[in-house]
């Protein structure tokens, strides 16, 4: 069985704001988003950049901290990008 490191990132947008998500290949998500096929939030905020990631062992790991940062005040939110990966 091969195992897969799940990300939960952290992807800054061009107006500033801060896009939450996961996925198992970082580079290729930040290429995704930035070619505007990716989440609809982000499409009309580009450029984005990856700004902070976790890595998890399974995908439901990564979702369920990605549902909890998500939760979090923009403030809380933004303490936690100051922590580059």
């Amino acid at each position: 069985m091969i195992r897969m490191t799940h990300y939960f990132y952290l992807a800054r947008c061009a107006d500033a704001s801060l896009y939450a998500g996961t996925c198992i290949d970082l580079p290729q998500r930040e290429a995704v988003h930035n070619s505007g096929k990716g989440a609809k939030y982000t499409r009309s905020r580009l450029p984005v950049t990856i700004i902070h990631h976790e890595e998890f062992a399974t995908l439901s790991e990564a979702r369920k901290r990605e549902a909890e940062v998500k939760q979090w005040p923009k403030q809380k939110k933004e303490l936690l990008a100051r922590f580059r990966t």
